[in-house]
């Protein structure tokens, strides 16, 4: 600490200042949920420049309670406030509290290097003096909030306030403005994303020390405390930067680098991600005992548009997206890949087939259980997840063509066609697996997953928009009317019943590999397609965990909200079956009727 009269001498010799260094960033961009709400910001780091005649008054009042009760008072350093910390510090034998002032920490922001010499200590405070005789108190102050760092990659309040309220520092209330200034001691420990009990207790200190400088009242404060803090949905947890992290590299592809701040304008609803996001992480922390760790999900209506991406339970400590580069094999989740090639051949839900053991090569397929059910319908084995049918039904049909009907319908991942294939043992990722769904959900028209709709200027000049496309028309009836009565019922009476949300209309399929290592559910209702999967990044097994278990709880818990956040819709009929043969000839000698030649059925899966 520098004695009084040292540091009286040094003000008197207090050299001029140099110019302010400008605050340099690169252009910001802004993306933003479909409602306009904030998702996150990527590029400049800065806030535009602090005003302090815009702010509330409590808003500037709690910067000052809380770091420089006096800065009113003194003119660039406060020597009751060095005195107090000396005693202090005295008293505990450590540097228990600090006593520079806010004009100090700007000069020292501004100008000097953060080394802890008596040196350059004494250029703050010089150069701290000089602020004093050159700008007023509010520019001092605003020059100040406009720099200081909140954390989490805000520097300067308005940049803080949107990163942490998504709302400007002008509307602020008296709980947000004392959260914000209490983070500025340590913005790891009292950040309210990471650490929202300690940013409490901090926030309620700042209010109490705005008591006593007459800053609010006792009541104030009792009623700021009181009122719930409601953080910005990027804020709490930072799910949608998964989201983020997949559009940036085709926002550069659209436009470029931009050379001045922009909005992208998403297709994302940020309380789907909310719901996402929490739905993944309640299930995970039920089943960690079962040596679940990770899981994803993806949302996308019927035009394509995501809804909902999450790539991970935690961002800031794996930002691997899983829902987009994960390739992993799809299970059973694979299999209506398979029964809808068979229905555009000629099955029906309701051609029946045998559940017995069947061997290819040096291969043979299991069930689930090592049972087997003997005669069953399609419909019932589609249903019990069977997989002895669906690997003799894929060879009757053609694995070739198993694998065209996946990629007509969006799998853009290479696709196996040995014997296994049946089983999902092709390596695909959870955004590949809802775009394929999506055909399910809205008629059987091709989905492509999209999430950019629009990328404007701050000044609203359009560098971007979206065209309208048609939708090929990639699934026809009857066969798609018979595939989804089949996962309706795989829903209502098989082994996805534990995503099933009563009074909906649902489809779906779980999926889970022979070793344990993935477990899937892929569903949809009316015009919007999810699917979840869940598992270990080092490819090591869970205990047993099936996708009609943790992925399919995860699902309905999400799909709870989804249904209600919308108008429900019914699953989509598609469009008309061909029209039937025309009407036979009567042979007016017979007086009989010439029947048309039968369809030859599809040869049923039995020895």
């Amino acid at each position: 600490m520098i004695p009084f009269a040292i540091a009286a001498s040094l003000s008197l010799t207090a050299p001029e200042l140099p110019p302010l260094p400008p605050i340099k960033r690169d252009p910001q961009v802004t993306y933003v949920d479909r409602a306009g709400a904030v998702l996150g910001v990527r590029g400049g780091r800065y806030g535009p420049p602090v005003d302090i005649a815009k702010l509330p008054a409590h808003v500037p009042a709690a910067f000052v309670a809380i770091e420089d009760r006096r800065f009113y008072e003194h003119t660039g350093f406060d020597p009751v406030g060095m005195a107090r910390a000396l005693v202090a510090n005295a008293e505990q034998g450590r540097a228990a509290q600090g006593a520079s002032t806010i004009t100090q920490q700007l000069a020292r922001n501004l100008y000097l290097s953060p080394d802890q010499t008596m040196e350059r200590k004494a250029r703050e405070l010089m150069y701290a003096v000089q602020l004093e005789r050159t700008y007023s108190k509010k520019q001092i102050l605003g020059l100040y909030l406009s720099r200081v760092y909140f954390g989490s990659g805000a520097y300067g309040l308005e940049a803080a306030s949107r990163r942490y309220f998504n709302k400007p520092a002008a509307r602020l209330t008296l709980r947000e403005a004392a959260t914000l200034a209490g983070v500025l001691k340590s913005p790891t420990a009292y950040n309210p994303i990471e650490q929202p009990k300690r940013a409490a207790q901090r926030a309620d200190l700042v209010l109490a020390v705005m008591v006593e400088t007459g800053a609010i009242s006792p009541a104030a404060r009792t009623k700021a405390m009181s009122q719930p803090l409601k953080l910005a949905p990027s804020a709490a947890g930072g799910a949608s930067q998964y989201f983020i992290d997949w559009l940036d590299g085709e926002r550069r592809r659209l436009v470029g680098q931009p050379k001045q701040d922009v909005v992208v304008e998403t297709t994302l609803d940020a309380g789907l991600e909310t719901a996402a996001a929490s739905a993944l992480r309640s299930t995970v922390a039920r089943y960690q005992a079962q040596a679940v760790s990770q899981g994803a999900l993806v949302a996308v209506d019927g035009l394509g548009r995501v809804r909902a991406m999450v790539g991970g339970l935690d961002y800031a400590a794996a930002p691997y997206n899983r829902a987009v580069s994960a390739k992993r094999q799809a299970g059973s989740s694979w299999k209506p890949f398979v029964y809808l090639t068979a229905l555009e051949q000629g099955s029906t839900p309701d051609t029946t087939v045998v559940d017995e053991p069947v061997v290819f090569g040096t291969w043979s397929p299991e069930n689930y259980g090592d049972a087997y059910a003997g005669t069953l319908t399609l419909e019932q084995a589609v249903a019990q997840s069977v997989n002895t049918v669906a690997v003799r039904l894929a060879d009757e049909v053609g694995r070739p063509n198993v694998a065209a009907t996946a990629k007509r319908l969006g799998i853009v991942s290479a696709v196996n066609t040995d014997p296994a294939m049946a089983l999902g043992t092709s390596l695909v990722s959870p955004l590949e697996m809802a775009q394929a769904y999506g055909a399910f959900a809205n008629g059987g028209k091709r989905v492509s997953a999209y999430g950019i709709e629009r990328i404007r200027t701050n000044g609203g000049t359009v560098l971007y928009q979206r065209k309208a496309t048609s939708q090929a028309q990639v699934i026809a009836n009857p066969a798609l009317s018979d595939l989804n009565r089949m996962l309706r019922n795989a829903v209502v009476a098989g082994t996805g019943a534990r995503a099933r949300v009563p009074g909906y209309d649902l489809a779906g399929k779980t999926g889970t590999t022979s070793d344990y290592k993935d477990a899937w559910f892929a569903g949809y209702t009316g015009g919007l397609a999810a699917v979840v999967w869940m598992g270990n990044d080092n490819g090591a097994p869970m205990k047993r965990v099936t996708g009609g278990a943790a992925p399919a709880e995860a699902w309905r818990s999400f799909m709870t909200v989804a249904l209600k956040r919308g108008p429900a819709q019914a699953i989509p009929a598609g469009p008309p079956a061909p029209l039937p043969p025309p009407a036979p000839i009567l042979d007016p000698t017979l007086q009989t009727v010439a029947a048309p030649a039968a369809p030859t059925p599809l040869a049923p899966v039995a020895n």
